[in-house]
């Protein structure tokens, strides 16, 4: 195999996976899903919070600081590698996600990151822009919620919510 050759593959079999799409014959699609793109099969409560063992939109207070501070450090261990707060790097910048995306969407992606890019059409799309899928990082519930408390900290008004 000559050197073009191997470094080609990669990439070939990153854009054949994304353009499969794991599409599940089994799956119901939702009577009305609002914000539904034709063809998916996703109900609103996925469109909206994501795909994955996130069920139930996530009800938040007041930033919680130890959450904060807890998610902080697993960013800065788990994510730091690929997201910038304000620039683009390997991944989308997240500075201000959670003014784009839902609390539960975010845990999602970051719990079930697979799923996600195998069946929901606005992390296919970040896909086809990033050209790179993010890791499972094995994160538990708990420290997916703190990193989403972080990322409260960090938008643009600091408020988060």
């Amino acid at each position: 195999m000559t050197f073009r050759t191997t470094r080609l593959l990669p990439l070939s079999a990153l854009l054949l996976l994304a353009a499969c799409g794991g599409k599940d014959s089994t799956a119901k699609p939702a009577a009305g899903a609002a914000g539904a793109p034709a063809g998916t099969e996703l109900t609103a409560f996925q469109i909206e919070h994501g795909i994955g063992p996130i069920t139930e939109a996530v009800k938040l207070g007041p930033v919680d600081k130890e959450m904060a501070e807890e998610g902080e450090e697993t960013f800065k261990t788990k994510c730091s590698a690929c997201h910038k707060m304000t620039e683009r790097y390997v991944g989308p910048p997240l500075g201000d996600v959670t003014r784009r995306r839902t609390p539960a969407f975010i845990m999602n992606q970051i719990l079930n990151p697979e799923g996600m890019y195998s069946k929901h059409p606005a992390v296919r799309q970040l896909l086809g822009e990033y050209m790179t899928q993010m890791p499972n990082l094995a994160l538990t519930q708990e420290q997916a919620r703190q990193v989403v408390e972080y990322l409260r900290t960090q938008a643009p008004d600091k408020s988060g919510s």
